[in-house]
C-alpha cells in the first residue's frame, strides 16, 4: 500500500498588510495569473520561499563559534607538514623546480 501524504492545513491567525507601487502590484497579479493563483497566495509562496532560502544560505555560510576558534587556531598555529605533503612538496620541486 503506497504511502499517502497528508497536507497538514496552518491555521491563518496573523494578518500582513503592505503599500506598494501600482507597477509591483501589476507584476504579482501578472505572475499570479500565470501560475493560476490568487495573488495573495502568490506573494505569501514568494516570500516563504525567498525567506526559506535566505535563511539556509546563512546557515550554511556561517560559522559555529568552536569552528571559528579552530579555523584562526590552525591558521595561527599550523601542524607540521606530514609525510605525505612534504612528498608532494618534493614532487612539485622536481617537476616546476624552484
Amino acid at each position: 500500500m503506497p504511502a499517502v501524504a497528508i497536507k497538514k492545513k496552518s491555521i491563518r491567525d496573523a494578518r500582513l498588510e503592505a503599500r506598494v507601487p501600482r507597477e509591483t502590484k501589476t507584476l504579482w497579479e501578472r505572475a499570479a495569473a500565470v501560475q493560476g493563483r490568487k495573488v495573495t497566495e502568490f506573494v505569501v509562496s514568494s516570500a516563504s520561499e525567498a525567506a526559506h532560502r535566505i535563511l539556509r544560505e546563512s546557515e550554511l555560510s556561517s560559522l559555529t563559534r568552536l569552528d571559528r576558534i579552530a579555523f584562526v587556531e590552525a591558521l595561527l598555529n599550523p601542524p607540521a607538514p606530514n609525510e605525505r605533503l612534504r612528498k608532494a612538496a618534493a614532487r612539485h620541486a622536481q617537476v616546476f623546480g624552484r
